[in-house]
């Protein structure tokens, strides 16, 4: 739980066929274990992956209380049913508690059964699309919400580390602490030494407190020599990425139809653009930090985490025993954004602990976290689209290339292109887009450089993020050149046909549906309408983060220019979104604002850039996202739906920016 309300929506689904009482539901986080399968929270999944199968553990759960207590009750299950945690047969009733207390809940269902299992349609539902407060919320308005920094062991030291010049092959060649002898509560200062190659060339600073702790770091003064990414600029990243780019040799075709090249040998008319991104940091409102120590031969890391399967054998290796003897407590996240996917913060803890043989607490600083930061990376794209002689789309080319997380991070994770080489889906989705642009080639291309200097993350969005800014931006490119409308030349090509119509169960209808929001959100808009002068409208849309679990969103920024200065007013946001059936209608409500505010600031506001191996900005002094006074008024709609439920974490971000 990172501030989405996920627990909430969770919550609904089951409590809805389990017809609990609302009013009972409390929200439990589970520590890591192998018996809960893969742990991560990301990529706007939650929902559209754990509907199915979290309404079929509700319905099996209300089935099972029914037949126990019709054997409590002496009547025949048939004559029951259950509501609001109570099972009723006429006027006898009993509770859900007095049947857990009384009875023999001995039921098991196999796959099977569960499967068969006939869930409720969506006009039987009680709990699901009704508004709720989200369960997190009061324990966070009255200070009993505890984060991963607010963990605390007896006798523990806390420890703030230096990070050093470059992320990859650094090594300590001195320290000199005489310095940060003089500070109350400074211990010693130690280099670690990580079998994992997650922090080479760190130096942790211990103290018996946090301030003394991050004063003494300051003055302990530490000479390295760097790795071989010390002088490597944004502009060096870039400009490799548009080499490999012009390398028609390398890269994963991800969409490969038959054509494209007989298509733009024979066009009347070709356009073509290319596409730059800066770096992006997370700025996550909690800086990382974790919590470590040895019990038992256990080790316990006290620590917010989005991705705990990802971690945990990272922790054991660099730890050096078997995975089972490292344990992650769950806490609140202080806002994750992909951040807390990459689990990394905590080998340097856990390491630290080790070295000095007592519980840490390592905190960072937020420029520390900003120079430990695995940002998005930048990233350069190229679209191309040919016309045939009557002006028609009869061939769309689009080459993009960044650094991938994935393959830095969990390689095996990655799927296999049509051409037979693996690919991050992280870095190209949005780019196998709902339109019909005859024939389409997509090629993903990973930047080696960009990877080697530092270690791609997970952004909110990820990959259409970018992707998606330069589809929809190169589509108006397109509506230009054609002399058409940019949202006639979209709907012309929402045809919904091949490909694009769409499957079940959860892309039914297919690109019908971004046509109707896009339609929906140019009426509200006022989109054709004459506008006040320096003063227009933009449209965009996106299906969001993947092809098999389309969030159908469309949006238009009304934005003022002043020509004398050339600044730029976000007055209003219009957007509508078709995320299928809506859980937590306020909680979607929530996450379409932030979404489309993150969106704002990454297209006006944030970016940085890196020189000489390290990211330029690591404070809010000059890394500058978007500020309370330049959030633009918003109305969202959601399209009524009973289709599946799919995400909503990310596609609001993706649309902003185009």
């Amino acid at each position: 739980e990172m501030g989405q309300h996920i627990g909430t929506a969770l919550a609904r689904i089951l409590a809805d066929e389990l017809e609990a009482d609302w009013a009972s539901v409390r929200l439990r986080y589970v520590d890591s274990d192998p018996k809960w399968g893969t742990m991560v929270t990301g990529g706007s999944w939650s929902v559209w992956q754990s509907f199915d199968a979290l309404s079929r553990a509700g319905a099996a759960g209300r089935i099972a209380l029914i037949e126990e207590g019709a054997k409590l009750l002496g009547v025949a299950a048939s004559s029951c049913q259950a509501r609001n945690g109570v099972v009723s047969s006429g006027s006898q009733i009993i509770s859900y508690a007095s049947i857990v207390n009384q009875g023999n809940l001995s039921r098991k269902y196999s796959p099977e059964q569960l499967k068969a299992l006939v869930l409720k349609t969506p006009e039987e539902r009680r709990l699901i699309g009704q508004n709720v407060q989200a369960l997190d919320v009061p324990d966070k308005v009255n200070g009993r919400a505890v984060y991963g920094i607010d963990a605390v062991v007896e006798g523990m030291l806390y420890a703030r580390p230096r990070v050093p010049p470059t992320r990859y092959g650094a090594k300590v060649l001195s320290i000199d602490d005489s310095a940060a002898k003089n500070i109350k509560g400074y211990l010693k200062s130690i280099a670690l030494e990580d079998p994992s190659g997650t922090v080479p060339g760190w130096v942790m600073v211990y103290a018996d407190s946090f301030a003394a702790a991050s004063q003494a770091a300051d003055l302990v003064n530490i000479k390295w020599q760097a790795g071989a990414s010390a002088k490597v600029s944004e502009q060096d990243i870039l400009k490799h990425a548009s080499e490999l780019i012009n390398d028609i040799a390398i890269g994963t075709l991800v969409v490969a139809d038959d054509g494209v090249a007989a298509a733009f040998s024979a066009a009347k008319r070709t356009i073509d653009h290319s596409y730059s991104t800066a770096t992006v940091l997370h700025f996550q409102l909690e800086p990382v930090n974790a919590l470590a120590l040895e019990e038992n031969g256990i080790w316990h890391i006290h620590t917010g985490n989005q991705w705990q399967s990802l971690i945990l054998p990272i922790l054991a290796k660099a730890l050096g025993v078997v995975e089972s003897k490292v344990i992650l407590h769950t806490y609140l996240l202080g806002g994750g954004f992909g951040r807390r996917l990459n689990g990394d913060y905590a080998v340097p803890a856990a390491l630290a602990a080790k070295a000095i043989g007592r519980p840490v607490k390592m905190l960072c600083t937020r420029a520390d976290d900003a120079r430990f930061d695995s940002p998005r990376s930048a990233s350069m794209q190229r679209l191309r689209m040919a016309f045939s002689q009557t002006g028609a789309v009869t061939a769309m080319q689009h080459d993009a290339c960044a650094g991938w997380p994935t393959q830095v991070m969990i390689p095996a994770f990655m799927p296999m292109g049509k051409n037979g080489k693996p690919y991050d889906p992280f870095s190209i989705s949005g780019a196998d887009h709902w339109y019909n642009v005859g024939a389409h080639q997509v090629r993903a291309i990973s930047n080696d450089l960009a990877n080697s200097t530092f270690r791609p993350g997970w952004l909110r969005s990820v990959g259409p993020g970018w992707t998606n800014w330069a589809v929809e931006s190169f589509i108006d490119e397109a509506a230009i050149a054609s002399k058409i409308d940019p949202l006639a030349f979209r709907l012309s090509l929402l045809d919904a046909t091949g490909k694009n119509a769409g499957s079940a169960p959860n892309a039914i209808d297919g690109a019908r549906r971004m046509a109707n929001v896009l339609q929906r959100v140019a009426e509200k808009a006022g989109w054709g309408k004459a506008m006040p002068a320096d003063t227009g409208l933009g449209i965009a849309s996106t299906f969001g983060q993947e092809r098999d679990m389309p969030t159908w969103t469309a949006c238009v920024a009304r934005v003022k220019v002043d020509r004398h200065s050339g600044v730029v007013n976000v007055e209003k946001l219009f957007m509508v979104i078709d995320a299928g059936t809506i859980i937590h209608p306020d909680g979607a409500l929530a996450q379409a604002e932030g979404g489309a505010l993150w969106g704002v600031s990454m297209a006006l506001h944030e970016g940085t850039e890196f020189i000489n191996g390290e990211v330029k900005d690591t404070n809010l002094n000059s890394y500058l996202p978007l500020r309370m006074a330049d959030v633009p008024d918003m109305e969202i709609e959601f399209v009524a739906s009973t289709h599946a439920a799919t995400g909503m974490g990310e596609p609001p971000t993706t649309v902003v920016g185009p």
